[in-house]
């Protein structure tokens, strides 16, 4: 794992990072050809160049986000800004779900929108899996 991403995780208070290395580790073990690094100041997992999993400290939370969450057919994610991702917050370490982590990590790998080539195309995605 990308050593920034473990110093982001280490900066947070002690619930949020519990839940910053709980995420960071599942995704890597599910997801261990995926290239990971901070990116606009967040931990983000790429495919083919693609995000397909990242988190964020919010105020009141830690974000999960899929950038093609929307696709997975999984109600427990919530829609997320004006594309296709979808997201899960968290307050509490206890609140991850191993199990639906996991479906939610195999289902960014087999379903993904095209998000590294969305501004040669001004703003249109177009489903690559």
């Amino acid at each position: 794992m990308n050593s920034e991403i473990l110093k982001y995780n280490d900066a947070q208070n002690a619930e949020d990072s519990a839940i910053c290395h709980i995420l960071a580790d599942t995704i890597c073990k599910y997801l261990p050809e995926a290239e990971n690094k901070i990116w606009h100041a967040h931990p983000v997992w790429f495919l083919d160049g693609n995000p397909v999993a990242g988190f964020s400290k919010l105020k009141d939370s830690v974000r999960l986000l899929f950038w093609s969450g929307q696709s997975f057919d999984e109600p427990e994610l919530q829609i997320e800004g004006k594309f296709k991702a979808a997201e899960k917050r968290y307050t509490s370490s206890d609140q991850i779900d191993p199990n639906a982590l996991k479906r939610w990590l195999e289902k960014s790998r087999d379903i993904q929108w095209d998000y590294k080539n969305i501004v040669k195309r001004k703003g249109q995605l177009i489903r690559l899996k």
